[in-house]
């Protein structure tokens, strides 16, 4: 399929030739004429003629098309040219073919849209009677003759026939897989059936439903027929892309998702796809802009049926291991999609294919995003647990920031509507646009397959359901009348947790928020919230712990990785299954720090971001697969081998060397210089001076290239010889946790002595008070990030009287500390 782009492109060249000549208008009009009169009587239209205009002639998808061919593709956005029906033409069929009054008479019964079997029924009717009714012969000849002209009459020349409906792909009604889509189309008569059976989906029961719940008149809806020139993905890949992210409306990145063969399997969620963050920021500067990567299990994929058509099969293992597209593909998806965004001016929603003859990169479509890009601005809506659990059931991927629960209701086909209760939780191998009229009605909904950008996801997110997807086994492990809540509040991954538990929401108007004497910043260390906290006003992060990242995304003893080819086999599969997608164990360790810090970064840019480098106590350590093999059992890890104690010692110098490289190619190769570094638990003055020197061994010298080295301040130590360890990083950062206990000598993991646990006491406060008087009188920034002030707002402002730089909050903590900070007296 070679030329499918420039083939298109050619043809807007010459439309636009066309107008610029007074002789070649007159053919046109002549040829207008011949083919059935004046735009507004035409049955057929070239994707090339269209417009974004053209929504009311040819519905949303035919005229988004037309626009990127004759707009886009002069700037790198290839798009398959083909033709549409009209809306005149499809109108014409239902009055000439008696179809209207029938339609009318039937869907005036209001009771179809509460009784799920009369809907089915009525729907049935409708469409049979559709398919009935012949082609009106000017609309046959017009198709014949749009169909040779794409083809040249080759019977083997593949089509993509996809419905295009005139109140279609509005920025507020996202209509996704309202009607449906034909692939792998052959021959001028499979085609001319396609484009009659997609007439019929304008009456599909989900159409109805959909179209009745968003006060569409069905009466005002016409649905035209896409003719598209078909990418071969089916030897090659396909998938969705978002010029935003889905869940949280984050809009400086760009969301890819990518699996093997037709992308109908994406978009229908019956696959798991990979996935991948683009930053639009540096990604406009030419750096290495993917933040963030994550590899679906891409179990099946769709391919052509031999005769037309097509049909799934099974991926092979090494398929399953490998990610679907390369970063350079992804970074040419991002680009493009940055492109179609501008030039609608609005966030996209788009599906991409990549030809397996060609091995070229194409847009098959593209829509405004209905959902995240319609939130109300300047409120915050948040969900949280309050009863915790470690009962989960099952796991999979959030759709949404919300929690719901209820009672379990497994459903194995759309047949079985009618069984299906309100506030049930929906739970369903995977579910299609089919099932919304029962989705609308659910708690929560729950698929064992499907990815964040499928059609069930789509219309979870528009309905404001919680939905987790892609959990695999769902249906094997929860049972009809099981009582369970679903979480997807707590990051990317969303929790299945048995029994109802106990959830609050909570919403935040920000309104205009008062200034106060100091910056606020956040402690964020969990990369799946992001996004979603980056939002909150903010003056960047104050602390990024790194064993956030290490824990979650990694999981594995960095010693396990370096010794990868002694260790035993068990070990050695447990790392296999968690690495699957990076070439060695060293690029899976440093690429997930990677992703891990330069999504935290991305989540502020350009405010200042403070990534404190690995604390793990030898426990925590010895927690890691692989772990036990190497760390000590230690009476009070807490007071141990831990901080820069680490990162100076020759046992540890080979894996703090991996942290060190992952931070260097943030900064670098990425372009994320505001990332600055943490240096935790530094005892001594020779410490603080063996760690600056392993730094620089490393490649990150303190002052070059804008790089900031601060410490953590958080022992007696570090208060009495504050000044002193000034001289060796560029301010303090205080982590009022252990600079407590150790001020306190009691041991904060300890419920016997909690009661004495006290950020505001006096020894304490004298401490914080010295640490920001030494800075000030070297003129080095000083902040604070532990826990004290989010729990103790008078804390914080006496600490905002002292002078300090800033304090960073949890970020549920820094709305209604704002607030109390900016209250006048």
């Amino acid at each position: 399929m070679a030329g499918i782009a420039a083939a298109a492109a050619g043809a807007s060249k010459a439309r636009r030739c066309h107008a610029s000549n007074p002789t070649k208008q007159r053919k046109v009009a002549v040829a207008l004429q011949a083919r059935g009169g004046d735009d507004n009587t035409r049955v057929c239209i070239p994707l090339e003629e269209l417009r974004n205009t053209d929504v009311d002639k040819v519905g949303g998808k035919s005229a988004s098309l037309g626009e990127m061919i004759s707009q886009l593709s002069d700037v790198g956005v290839p798009v398959p040219g083909g033709f549409s029906t009209t809306a005149y033409a499809y109108k014409e069929f239902l009055d000439k073919g008696g179809i209207n009054d029938f339609i009318n008479e039937k869907l005036s019964d209001e009771t179809i849209y509460t009784d799920v079997n009369k809907l089915m029924e009525v729907g049935k009717a409708v469409r049979d009677k559709i398919m009935d009714t012949p082609f009106q012969p000017n609309f046959e000849e017009e198709l014949k003759a749009q169909w040779l002209r794409v083809s040249g009459g080759d019977e083997k020349f593949t089509f993509a026939v996809r419905s295009s409906a005139t109140a279609e792909d509005l920025p507020d009604a996202s209509f996704a897989g309202q009607q449906e889509t034909y692939l792998n189309v052959m021959g001028y008569e499979d085609m001319k059936q396609k484009v009659h059976l997609v007439f019929a989906s304008l009456f599909t029961d989900r159409a109805i439903s959909y179209r009745h719940d968003r006060g569409f008149e069905h009466e005002k809806v016409q649905l035209c027929a896409t003719c598209q020139k078909m990418v071969r993905s089916e030897t090659g890949a396909a998938g969705v892309m978002f010029s935003l992210d889905t869940e949280s409306g984050f809009d400086k990145v760009v969301f890819v998702t990518s699996a093997y063969g037709l992308g109908e399997t994406v978009v229908g969620g019956t696959v798991n796809p990979d996935e991948w963050y683009v930053f639009k920021p540096t990604l406009a500067e030419g750096k290495n802009a993917i933040i963030a990567r994550t590899m679906g299990s891409k179990l099946i994929k769709m391919v052509y049926k031999a005769g037309g058509g097509s049909e799934t099969v099974d991926t092979s293992s090494d398929e399953r291991g490998k990610w679907s597209a390369s970063d350079q593909e992804v970074t040419a998806l991002a680009e493009m999609a940055v492109k179609i965004e501008k030039h609608y001016g609005r966030p996209m929603d788009i599906e991409w294919a990549r030809d397996g003859d060609d091995g070229k990169l194409y847009i098959v479509q593209a829509r405004p995003e209905t959902v995240a890009s319609q939130k109300k601005v300047g409120v915050i809506e948040e969900y949280k647990m309050l009863e915790k659990s470690s009962d989960v059931i099952a796991e999979g991927r959030a759709v949404g920031k919300r929690i719901g629960s209820g009672k379990v209701n497994i459903l194995t086909s759309i047949d079985q509507m009618a069984q299906f209760s309100e506030g049930e939780v929906l739970v369903a191998d995977m579910t299609d646009p089919d099932w919304e009229p029962i989705m609308k009605k659910a708690g929560a909904i729950i698929t064992n397959r499907g990815g964040r950008t499928c059609h069930a996801a789509i219309i979870a997110r528009e309905l404001g359901i919680p939905a987790i997807v892609g959990c695999g086994d769902a249906t094997d492990k929860l049972a009809k009348g099981d009582e369970v809540t679903v979480s997807c509040a707590e990051g990317d991954t969303g929790f299945i947790y048995k029994g109802i538990l106990k959830f609050e929401r909570n919403v935040q108007e920000l309104g205009e928020l008062p200034p106060v004497g100091m910056k606020i910043m956040m402690n964020v260390g969990n990369p799946e919230t992001a996004f979603t906290f980056g939002q909150l006003p903010n003056e960047g992060i104050g602390l990024a712990r790194l064993e956030f990242v290490i824990n979650n995304a990694i999981g594995v003893h960095p010693k396990a990785l370096l010794n990868y080819d002694t260790i035993d086999a068990d070990t050695k599969a447990l790392i296999d299954a968690r690495m699957a997608g990076y070439g060695s164990p060293k690029e899976f360790y440093t690429q997930k720090i990677v992703e891990g810090v330069a999504t935290l970064a991305a989540s502020v840019y350009p405010k200042r971001i403070i990534v404190r480098l690995s604390d793990f106590k030898s426990n925590e350590y010895k927690s890691l697969i692989g772990g036990d093999q190497y760390e000590p059992d230690e009476e009070n890890p807490m007071i141990g081998f831990r901080g820069c104690g680490r990162y100076t010692d020759p046992f540890f110098e080979e894996c703090f060397a991996m942290e060190l490289e992952a931070i260097k190619k943030v900064r670098g190769e990425m372009g994320m210089t505001n990332v600055e570094i943490m240096i935790p638990f530094v005892r001594t003055l020779d410490m603080a001076k063996d760690v600056m020197e392993v730094l620089e061994k490393n490649g990150l010298k303190r002052g070059q290239d804008g790089l900031k080295v601060n410490m953590m301040a958080e022992l007696p130590s570090n208060v009495f010889l504050a000044e002193e360890f000034l001289e060796y990083f560029d301010g303090f950062s205080i982590g009022s946790n252990d600079l407590t206990q150790l001020t306190l000598g009691l041991d904060r993991d300890s419920g016997l002595v909690a009661q004495y646990f006290d950020e505001r006491n006096p020894a304490v406060m004298k401490g914080l008070e010295i640490l920001i008087k030494a800075a000030k009188s070297k003129g080095k920034y000083v902040g604070i990030c532990g826990q004290g002030p989010s729990d103790h707002p008078d804390l914080a402002k006496w600490l905002m009287e002292q002078g300090i730089d800033s304090v960073s909050l949890n970020p549920d903590s820094v709305i209604p500390t704002w607030q109390f900070l900016g209250k006048k007296d």
